[in-house]
This record gives structure tokens, C-alpha cells and sequence, in this order.
């Protein structure tokens, strides 16, 4: 089975790029499945409804998020809805939405995705060390494919947690950064390892967004609010993220 994750998907310029990319890379590598983080595709912070159903219809099976999936207040209740849309399995009871979801892929076998959130410097969750474990636990045994989003900002979090589930599952992959690592690996039980799949988004920014706006902030410590670069360089360096993936392998 062929795999392909998407990093982090910034705004209309990263949507461009799945649009216009992605039909070709599923064709090329002859993908079962296709996940993609989608928490910040709806302007570069959150998702809408709208939004998610584009990137669906564009080709991606299955959509991650993190910490920013709450932005946008309408989406809750399409994460009650929408099976194939995640937020992180370690929020408290009752949140709206799931964390786990099972799809038959293209080749006609079933795969899991699992989408966990860190707690190193990040929101005060439920440990998803232990949440995998519940979560994995419900799972039938029929379903071998088992893929784990890790959204977080700590490395030793997210590499720790692969060791964790080594044998267990087929890939931890992290997201959060929108910086893609070069330390991808396998560990001894067959875990693929990522600690982040990086973004899809504009190259010419600071992780995607407005590099002027993020430079006066650290210039006069005094907030201001995020937005997506006015111009973008070029598609082609700004989609690269597509391409270098699918160019490693799946």
C-alpha cells in the first residue's frame, strides 16, 4: 500500500498547490491513500466546512488537525458530521468530533489514521501516550494500517511516542512546525518515523505566513495579527512541498 502525507496545508496558496499537484503525484506513485493536516487551510489558521470539502473533492481520503481546528466556530459541527475530517483523540470527553477513523483505501484494504496532540508546550490534554493505547485498543484486528498524525512541537515528544508504539502501529508522522525534518526512519519493530512533514504553503514567508508582519513582532514584542504573504514568489517554490514528499518515497 502506498501512502502519501501531506504537511500542513497553509491557506489558498497551499490549496492551490494540492489542486494543481496532487492528481499528478496519486498518479505517479500510484497512491492507496492520501492524508493531509488541514488546521490551516481557511486563511492560515483553522478550517471551515467549505474548505474541507474543496480539499476532499481535490483527492485527499483523510484530514488531521491540531491546535488550531477550533478557529473557525462552524466547524464543530461538521467535525460531528464528517468521519474523515480529525481533530486530536486526546481532547477531553465530549468534545465534538473524533480522533480515530478507519477508510478502505484505493487498493481495497482497510487503514487507520490517528490524530494525537503533544502536550510540551502546548495545550494541557489528556497524555496521548495513553490515549493511543485506549484508541488503538478499539481498533478490530483486521486493520494492520494504522497512521499516526502527531501534532506537536517537541521533538522528544513526538520521537518518544513512535518508540512507544513501535510494532504497534505503521508510521508516526509529526506536524506543527511547518518545517520539514530530514530525520525520516524505521524503527526496529517497523515504525516509519517522521518528526515533521513540514508544510504546504508559501516557501517565502516564516512558516508560511507574512515574513514582514513576523519580523516586527520580534522586533517590537508588540502583537499583530497573522496573515498570509501579499505576493507569492512563484508555484513552483511555494508547492515544493508536494513534490519532495512524493519524490522521497512513499
Amino acid at each position: 500500500m502506498n501512502i502519501f502525507f501531506i504537511g500542513d496545508i497553509i491557506g489558498s496558496p497551499g490549496r492551490k498547490a494540492i489542486s494543481g499537484l496532487l492528481h499528478k503525484v496519486v498518479d505517479k506513485y500510484r497512491i492507496d491513500l492520501v492524508i493531509a493536516n488541514g488546521e490551516n487551510a481557511s486563511g492560515g489558521i483553522g478550517i471551515t466546512p467549505e474548505v474541507a470539502e474543496q480539499l476532499f473533492q481535490m483527492g485527499i481520503d483523510v484530514m488531521t488537525t491540531g491546535n488550531h481546528v477550533w478557529k473557525h466556530k462552524e466547524i464543530r459541527p461538521y467535525l460531528e458530521s464528517n468521519d474523515r475530517l480529525l481533530r486530536p483523540a486526546n481532547y477531553p470527553a465530549g468534545t465534538p468530533g473524533r480522533g480515530l477513523t478507519v477508510i478502505e483505501t484505493a487498493a481495497g484494504e482497510s487503514a487507520a489514521v490517528l490524530n494525537l496532540e503533544g502536550r510540551i508546550f502546548m495545550n494541557p490534554l489528556e497524555c496521548p501516550f495513553r490515549t493511543a493505547d485506549r484508541e488503538l485498543a478499539c481498533l478490530p484486528p483486521e486493520v494492520k494500517v494504522i497512521l499516526v498524525d502527531m501534532h506537536a512541537e517537541a521533538t522528544s515528544e513526538k520521537l518518544a511516542l513512535a518508540w512507544y508504539l513501535d510494532g504497534r502501529v505503521s508510521a508516526v508522522i509529526g506536524t506543527h512546525t511547518h518545517v520539514q525534518t530530514a530525520d525520516e526512519r524505521l524503527l526496529p519493530g517497523g515504525l516509519g518515523y517522521l518528526t515533521d512533514a513540514g508544510m504546504t504553503g508559501p516557501s517565502d514567508g516564516v512558516i508560511g505566513m507574512d515574513r514582514q508582519i513576523i519580523i516586527d513582532r520580534f522586533l517590537s514584542q508588540l502583537p499583530r495579527n497573522l496573515k498570509l504573504p501579499t505576493t507569492i514568489s512563484s508555484y513552483r517554490e511555494w508547492s515544493w512541498t508536494l513534490e519532495a514528499m512524493a519524490s522521497a518515497g512513499s
